[in-house]
C-alpha cells in the first residue's frame, strides 16, 4: 500500500467519531459539570434542553468577541433571538 492510501484510510473519521467531533465543537466554552452533561447528551444523539436568556447571553457574548459597535450590535440581536444559523457562522 502507498504512503498516501494510508494516510487517506487514517484521516477517514468513524461515525462516532464525526459526532465526537461535532459535539466537542457545539461544546466549546462550556466547562466542568456543564460540559460533561452536554458532552453525553450531544454523543447519544439527543438534543440538549433550551438555553436560558442568561446561558444564551453567556453564549452569544463570548461569540461576539472582538467585535465592536454596529457589528456587535447586529451580531448579538441575531444570536440571543436564537438564529442558530448566524450564531454558528461567527
Amino acid at each position: 500500500m502507498s504512503a498516501s492510501a494510508l494516510a487517506a484510510e487514517k484521516k477517514e473519521l468513524t461515525p462516532q467519531q464525526q459526532r465526537m467531533s461535532e459535539c466537542n465543537k457545539q461544546a466549546e466554552g462550556k466547562k466542568g459539570d456543564e460540559r460533561k452533561t452536554f458532552m453525553s447528551t450531544c454523543l447519544k444523539g439527543e438534543s440538549a434542553k433550551p438555553m436560558t436568556q442568561q446561558e444564551k447571553m453567556k453564549a452569544c457574548n463570548t461569540e461576539a468577541a472582538g467585535k465592536k459597535g454596529d457589528e456587535r450590535k447586529a451580531f448579538m440581536s441575531t444570536c440571543l433571538k436564537g438564529d442558530g444559523a448566524a450564531a454558528a457562522q461567527h
